[in-house]
């Protein structure tokens, strides 16, 4: 099979018709063996329903339906689990990306070469309540995650090699960055192309603004996982160091104090009246604690059953 086509979905009833016949007639005029995977993310509306009738009609539509709303990442974290074709594109339900961009997705996978080819939205028709936003989170995401080609993340509409999404796990809120985990899984032929940006045909929005507060704390998780996920105690036991340090050096002084203040009967010094002592006590503490926290991290690591999965390119 050619293409996987996953759609993770939230009440969007009136757009699934108009949307299935529109994929239907780029896959027919482009001769592609495909399927289109639906995962009905806990939809209230009449969604799951529609999806059957359209079903029935096309033995290359399958869905997966949640018994509650989990986000978009659990929805398309299954979606992949399920898909066979050798290109896997996502998009948005909500009719906002365009299947007319599909066959230069794939194109652009199997012939230029790419691991993974991210849509960029650069012509939007959405609020500049949104659009501003938007712009920060993504030059955040380029400046940490190193990608620096791509100008929109989170753009629904992505094409990916079948590889990719099976070796990589997408929870939480991380679909914003599935381009960073791909690149973390090995997979750095990273492409970008513009693709068409349509206004909102039927219904809402899903996402509130806390998107872009729960995106900067993922991000973070992201890097640290990055950087230190296997071997915490290079940063931790780093910064209990320069704890430890920041201490002994404080009780130097408090002790270089005390001697003057013995040897000299005019000067008077009493050690826990010093901010030297507290400063001693406090990095003490800090250091410890930090030093705990990265040995703690260490023992989860080393009795993880993940600590020892890699990717292998090849092997004879």
């Amino acid at each position: 099979m050619q293409i996987s086509v996953v759609i993770p979905l939230y009440n969007e009833e009136e757009s699934l018709p108009e949307l299935t016949a529109w994929i239907e007639r780029v896959m027919d005029a482009n001769d592609f063996t495909y399927e289109i995977i639906f995962v009905n993310d806990g939809s209230t509306d009449r969604s799951q329903e529609v999806i059957r009738k359209l079903a029935a009609g096309n033995p290359r539509i399958h869905a997966i339906s949640f018994a509650r709303n989990y986000g978009k990442s659990p929805a398309l974290n299954e979606g992949f689990k399920k898909a066979q074709g050798d290109v896997v594109i996502t998009m948005d339900a909500d009719l906002q990306d365009s299947p007319d961009e599909i066959p230069e997705l794939y194109r652009m996978i199997t012939q230029d070469g790419y691991d993974l080819v991210s849509g960029w939205k650069q012509k939007r028709y959405d609020p500049l309540s949104k659009t501003i936003p938007t712009k920060l989170f993504n030059a955040t995401a380029r400046r940490v995650s190193g990608i620096k080609n791509l100008h929109d993340f989170n753009c629904g509409l992505k094409a990916y090699r079948r590889d990719v999404i099976k070796h990589i796990e997408v929870y939480g809120d991380m679909h914003r960055y599935i381009p960073y985990l791909a690149k973390n899984a090995g997979y750095k032929r990273i492409g970008e192309k513009v693709v068409h940006h349509q206004a909102r045909k039927y219904g809402t929005t899903k996402f509130g603004l806390d998107r872009f507060v729960n995106g900067y704390l993922d991000l973070a998780t992201l890097w640290f996982q990055s950087k230190f996920g296997v071997k915490p105690m290079h940063l931790f036991g780093l910064l209990g160091s320069l704890m430890f340090i920041i201490g002994f050096i404080a009780v130097l002084v408090v002790l270089i104090l005390k001697v003057v203040s013995i040897s000299s009967p005019s000067y008077h010094f009493y050690v826990t009246t010093s901010v030297y002592f507290y400063l001693a006590l406090a990095a003490m503490i800090m250091g410890l604690q930090f030093f705990l926290t990265g040995f703690v991290g260490e023992l989860i690591t080393r009795n993880s059953p993940e600590r020892n999965n890699y990717l292998i390119a090849e092997e004879f």
